[in-house]
């Protein structure tokens, strides 16, 4: 533990060229008395850490020493690929790795682009999870990103109606607007799991040989696609507005706004498009439908046109 912290002072002192032992402190997560012994200690070993005294002085590597302590480890070099989603990789128990891996990645660019991580800082930031939605990760996340990483067998207790118990390959994890999903191959086939519906994890001891033609991206944009088409199961006629057109897809979702863009008839002279779109059921769609108001007429079937007229005109009254 204290060799990877003298190499990552080392790094910090090569990255931003001189720190006070406060700020060496704060970074490490540990105490100031701590950065002195390990300063002693890397003077020793004959790094040349020169220290500054006086209120503004720190500590800087004199002479443009620099380490060849950079090279990344597995751990680091696959950790480096969510160094753009610090917050899931954390979840993961990955956040020590991440940040030692992007101190590296410092240590090692050239004086010229050292304000590269701080310019994509300031222009960029992802924040994954959804609104509204719980900010902490599920409990189990963390053994099932082990067992991942590890090609590790599992058994899991699964909450569906009623708990089931199912031992598996985990082969990966998937965010998905906020909710981690894991990826398994049970059998001859592969599954997927809501991880907040995981009652337990439980290490079976062995590895399993992965199937390095598996495609985790690919498998997920099928299986989607296959449980959205499975969930639209019914359709409905509507004529839309340019405006409910363009706002079809905060209402009914992506999908549906895609097919409304493909199939629909050429507009008419007043801009409205008629198109018959997929749905989950009659009852859902009037609740997705309502929230176009006047940009939006359903044509068929003849009973969700009744019911949105009669709930359009009980909202009309309210404002005559």
């Amino acid at each position: 533990m204290r060799a990877s912290r003298l190499i990552s002072l080392v790094l910090l002192l090569q990255s931003r060229g001189e720190m006070t032992a406060a700020d060496l402190a704060a970074e490490l997560e540990v105490s100031e008395r701590t950065v002195y012994r390990d300063v002693e200690a890397l003077s020793a070993a004959g790094v040349p850490v020169y220290a500054d005294r006086g209120p503004g002085g720190g500590y800087r590597l004199v002479g443009g020493y620099r380490t060849r302590l950079t090279g990344l480890t597995r751990e680091e070099a696959e950790a480096l690929f969510l160094a753009g989603l610090r917050g899931p990789a954390g979840d993961m128990g990955l956040a020590d790795a991440v940040a030692t891996a992007e101190l590296k990645v410092r240590a090692a660019l050239p004086p010229v682009l050292q304000d590269a991580p701080l310019r994509a800082g300031q222009r960029f930031h992802l924040d994954a999870p959804g609104w509204f939605g719980d900010p902490s990760p599920p409990a189990p996340l963390r053994d099932l990103a082990r067992a991942v990483w590890t090609d590790e067998r599992v058994e899991i207790r699964y909450r569906r109606g009623r708990e089931v118990v199912r031992e598996v390959e985990p082969y990966g994890l998937v965010l998905k607007n906020g909710g981690w999903y894991l990826v398994a191959r049970v059998g001859d086939g592969h599954r997927t799991y809501r991880v907040d519906r995981i009652t337990g994890v439980r290490p079976l001891g062995g590895h399993f040989a992965r199937d390095e033609g598996f495609d985790l991206a690919g498998f997920w944009r099928e299986s989607t696609a296959a449980f959205l088409r499975g969930m639209l199961r019914d359709e409905v006629t509507v004529r839309l507005s340019p405006g409910g057109l363009r706002s079809l897809r905060f209402h009914l979702g992506e999908e549906a706004a895609a097919h409304a863009r493909e199939a629909s008839a050429p507009p008419g002279e007043d801009g409205w498009v008629t198109v018959v779109l997929p749905v989950e059921s009659a009852d859902v769609a009037f609740s997705q439908l309502l929230g176009l108001g006047p940009d939006v007429e359903v044509l068929a079937p003849a009973g969700l046109r009744a019911r949105m007229a009669e709930a359009t005109g009980r909202a009309a009254d309210l404002y005559r």
